[in-house]
């Protein structure tokens, strides 16, 4: 059942309640590994779900465009507050509805139409929102794109320094979305410092490492860092940036009013909560153990084999190759999801398969991490993924719900934060 119970949904919109009770028990039942999930705490669920949602508070703390702020300016502060001492950050904005918005703000804060970004490619682990020709950030810039190497699967700092010598990119932009090794937040400092870019560290996947110290942290090294708050840092669906003291009045200007109107006052609450909680020292363990089974589980993986891009992972995120299994990425996701495993097809660097069917998947612990899993479940998490992709291969569905079963007795015995059997 959920928790906080829905008592009042349930009396008022019984079949509303009863999709979200289905959600939660599924959240429940499977091993959620997308690098992009997690669980939050009781205490940001009910954060989110305050009257807090009722206020509008358009602007910033103390100069605000409606009344009535006494308390949300302080939940506000509080939430910044918390932010700048766990992050050792000069500056941060907490209003940025979304990790996408929160990137556009950089642009708009820094950049005009036309000039120059030099980003990571997102066939290599970057983000839409990193210069796609999808994205606005495509459209409306000229974006020049860094690549992992095909034989290593990481980036050749040399190589990334002789494109921003000859582009002379006005912004530099470090971090993606499906990058298994650490960041060199100094040498994309030094590089941006000597072509005079501003340098912009996108963590929105690894915050929560950051935060724990299980991963090196770009503040004081990049100009703005910008991140989602869910992910790694457990807290719900919102994002930060934080900036060096001298960028603080461009950032927040181009947050309101540049590219959004009033604050979600019930999501900065969770957000402020979601900080409190990473202060704690138990979440550095929290964080810690997040890689460790990360490790394990790639190490599992490959000895099932499993081709693992770069061949392991720094982090919580494993980027598998499918192409030796002989399976893409999207039958093989579709597999694992009913035998009770949630991942996501993506593509691999230099992926000769299309987008919506390329030859990767996409698999993170910081869920699985929450629940109470650790390194020693790994092997039983890699040997479920082999059978999947055989069953798959061989049509077997028999085999798909027998693994699926298996997975949910293995965790009722780990409780889910916002549920209670």
């Amino acid at each position: 059942m959920h928790e906080p119970k829905l008592i009042q949904l349930a009396a008022s919109d019984p079949d509303l309640a009863a999709l979200i009770e289905g959600e939660a028990q599924r959240q429940h039942d499977k091993l959620r590994m997308i690098a992009s999930e997690n669980y939050v705490s009781t205490a940001v669920l009910e954060a989110t779900g305050t009257v807090l949602t009722n206020k509008y508070s358009e602007g910033y703390a103390g100069k605000r465009y409606y009344e009535g702020q006494q308390f949300v300016d302080q939940i506000e502060l509080l939430a910044i507050e918390r932010a700048k001492a766990l992050f050792g950050a000069d500056h941060a904005n907490v209003q940025t509805y979304s990790g996408s918005p929160a990137n556009l703000a950089i642009y708009l804060a820094f950049l005009d139409p036309g000039d120059t970004v030099l980003t990571m490619s997102l066939s290599s682990g970057g983000h839409l929102t990193h210069g796609s020709p999808v994205s606005v950030t495509g459209k409306w810039f000229r974006p020049v794109h860094y690549t992992v190497e095909r034989e290593t699967g990481r980036v050749d700092m040399s190589k990334v320094r002789e494109m921003a010598l000859a582009e002379r990119p006005k912004l530099i932009i470090c971090g993606g979305t499906a990058i298994p090794r650490t960041i060199d937040f100094p040498a994309f400092a030094e590089i941006a410092q000597e072509v005079g870019a501003i340098l912009m560290a996108d963590i929105a996947h690894i915050a929560g490492l950051v935060a724990g110290g299980a991963h090196p942290s770009p503040v004081g090294f990049a100009d703005v860092v910008t991140t989602t708050t869910h992910k790694t840092l457990r807290g719900p669906r919102g994002a930060m940036i934080m900036a060096k003291a001298e960028h603080a009045t461009a950032v927040d200007k181009a947050v309101f009013p540049g590219l959004q109107g009033g604050p979600h006052d019930h999501t900065t609450a969770g957000i402020a909560v979601a900080l409190h909680e990473a202060a704690q020292p138990s979440f550095k363990d929290y964080a810690a153990q997040i890689v460790a089974n990360a490790k394990a589980l790639a190490a599992a993986l490959t000895d099932h084999g499993f081709d693992l891009v770069s061949g392991g992972t720094d982090n919580h995120l494993v980027l598998v190759d499918l192409t030796n299994k002989g399976i893409g990425g999207k039958p093989a996701a579709k597999a694992l999801d009913i035998a009770g495993i949630e991942t996501n097809f993506n593509g691999v660097p230099f992926d000769t398969r299309r987008p919506l069917d390329p030859s990767g998947l996409r698999l993170g612990t910081p869920a699985l991490t929450t629940r109470g899993l650790t390194e020693k479940h790994m092997p039983l998490v890699a040997a479920w993924m082999d059978r999947t992709v055989s069953a798959a291969l061989n049509d077997d569905t028999s085999e798909l719900a027998k693994i699926a079963g298996e997975v949910k007795e293995l965790l009722s015995a780990f409780p889910m934060p916002g549920y209670t059997a």
